[in-house]
């Protein structure tokens, strides 16, 4: 049997909806299943944040015998602090104000609430309210 020459072969609107369709429910279906992962991924990542910013604030502690203050915060590892009492030895050890994961910055507070012989430094979390259950801080260790 012989194909006429002017006949072409292809894909009918059918065949091309069929597989559109499909591709769009496997889409879905993967998105729905990766859906609890961006919770997991933004904890890990305050986590992550908190022992990073840790680490900046014992060594300003190490190098200079205390801590910021509550009002210099975590600026005082971004800018020399202009408040007593200041550092002998200042370095800067970030750039930028760090931020959570929904844009806010870390809450510092020098003493601690929860650690009382150091600091306590956490984020609102998702509801962006501070001292509320959703909140994530170095006591949760």
């Amino acid at each position: 049997m012989r194909i006429s020459p002017n006949r072409q072969r292809g894909f009918t609107l059918l065949e091309i909806m069929l597989v559109v369709t499909i591709i769009a429910l496997l889409l879905a279906a993967a998105i729905y299943g990766l859906k609890g992962n961006l919770g997991f991924a933004q904890d890990t990542r305050v986590n992550a944040d908190i022992k990073a910013i840790t680490v900046a604030l014992n060594t300003y502690y190490g190098t200079n015998g205390f801590y910021p203050t509550s009002e210099q915060g975590v600026n005082a590892l971004i800018a020399p602090p202009d408040s007593e009492p200041k550092p002998r030895q200042w370095r800067q050890f970030f750039s930028k104000q760090p931020t959570d994961p929904w844009g806010n910055a870390y809450i510092y507070v020098y003493p601690g609430k929860h650690n009382t012989d150091s600091f306590d430094l956490y984020s609102a979390g998702p509801d962006r309210k501070a001292d509320t259950a959703d909140d994530v801080g170095n006591w949760d260790k």
